[in-house]
């Protein structure tokens, strides 16, 4: 009876579950009173509804096992908590290659735009390791401020600086025999660089205050939203790094590129979302229309904010249709030269877009005084480059257009 979408669904959990099982069956067999699958199927000429059973158990009940919607809603059910979410081809294919390398300890290199699902696809290859046991640390460079950041990696004594009252051990010494990623490592200080380069080699850290190098067992994990060749070629990152890093890269790309995973994850935000106790709604081909024509700035982090809005726009009914799908629309930014001056403030805008727009405006306006010079434009400000580039960054990820700007 379930044949169909049984089989189109098998390929795709050999890639998500790796080696776990998952026990699907039919809505009153003895496994389903028994409470002993993962996934209850029924079919129905009514519209699809999925019910949660508690300890990540669902029934799902569908009308037409050849639909793009049923696929991407037993996807979602069948995908253990945490791991990637995906349908398309070329994003199975990256989850292939990336648990056999899990099973080696070959550096590797992410590369993606912001809100793809890096971390996630990190997380994915430290589980499917054998350091699966050990400690997965992630670590934002872009989020850590740089005076601090050294400490933070590699630990400190106590007195060792103004404001040291107690010894740390830091992040590297806290993933010993587990996984580190160090996510956004072009942020990541030249000078500090070095030191990280030595602790790779070396397999060993030196807590800042101490003479004595401290041996690590660690699995080091890189991940970048920008080019990381071009940020050599500029001077920006250490090309010895880089190519200590760069053993074995992946690349994870936009989601608008990848349309076949939109839905399934679609319904798994929903599935993380939707109140406890009640049926998580359906999602209607309109709305999936939308969705695969959505050119998604924001990426993965995008679509979760949209599917949030349309579980609280449909609330009580079965089905979230498309007039239940509301995307972000940020004004864009371009520079005087390119088009008339930002848009107003409209009556009703939210706080955040207003700050955006303010910020970005602010922004812009000192960059083009500055002749596009970044430095300049940071000193003025009063913020560092690195935090000037991190926001020009993040309005490019969220579709604003801006204007070059030179060192």
């Amino acid at each position: 009876m379930h044949a169909p979408l049984v089989q189109r669904a098998s390929a795709i959990a050999a890639s998500l579950c790796g080696r776990d099982s998952v026990t699907l069956c039919e809505a009153g067999s003895a496994a389903a009173r028994e409470r002993a699958a993962r996934v209850v199927l029924e079919r129905t000429d009514q519209p699809g509804v999925i019910r949660e059973g508690g300890a990540r158990r669902y029934t799902l009940r569908y009308a037409d096992g050849a639909a793009e919607a049923s696929l991407a809603a037993l996807v979602a059910c069948i995908t253990p908590p945490g791991a990637p979410i995906a349908a398309d081809p070329e994003s199975l294919s990256v989850l292939a290659l990336a648990e056999r390398l899990a099973l080696s300890e070959i550096p590797v290199l992410i590369n993606g735009p912001t809100g793809t699902g890096k971390e996630v696809l990190s997380r994915f290859i430290h589980d499917h390791s054998p350091r699966a046991a050990g400690p997965f640390v992630a670590v934002n460079c872009a989020a850590m401020p740089e005076t601090m950041l050294e400490a933070l990696l590699f630990g400190h004594r106590k007195g060792a600086f103004t404001g040291a009252t107690e010894a740390s051990e830091g992040f590297f010494r806290a993933a010993h025999g587990g996984t580190l990623l160090l996510d956004e490592i072009a942020e990541m200080p030249v000078g500090l660089q070095a030191k990280l380069l030595r602790a790779l080699q070396e397999g060993e850290v030196v807590p800042i205050g101490s003479t004595q190098a401290i041996k690590v067992d660690v699995r080091v994990i890189a991940a970048a939203n920008r080019d990381l060749p071009t940020e050599v070629a500029e001077g920006r990152f250490r090309a010895d790094l880089y190519y200590r890093l760069n053993v074995f890269p992946l690349a994870l790309r936009p989601l608008r590129e990848r349309a076949d995973d939109i839905a399934p994850l679609a319904f798994a935000m929903l599935l993380r979302h939707a109140p406890q106790g009640r049926a998580v709604p359906w999602i209607g081909d309109a709305a999936l229309d939308l969705l695969r024509g959505h050119g998604w700035p924001g990426n993965v982090r995008e679509l979760e904010n949209v599917m949030r809005r349309a579980i609280l726009l449909s609330e009580g009914q079965a089905e979230i249709g498309a007039e239940h799908i509301a995307f972000d629309q940020p004004a864009r930014l371009v520079s005087d030269r390119e088009a008339p001056a930002l848009p107003e403030v409209a009556r009703d805008a939210k706080l955040s877009n207003i700050v955006q727009i303010s910020e970005a405006k602010a922004i812009m306006a000192t960059l083009e005084a500055c002749g596009g010079s970044r430095i300049a434009a940071a000193r003025q400000l009063g913020i560092s480059e690195r935090t000037l580039r991190y926001r020009l960054a993040s309005f490019r990820e969220a579709g604003l257009a801006v204007a070059g700007a030179r060192r």
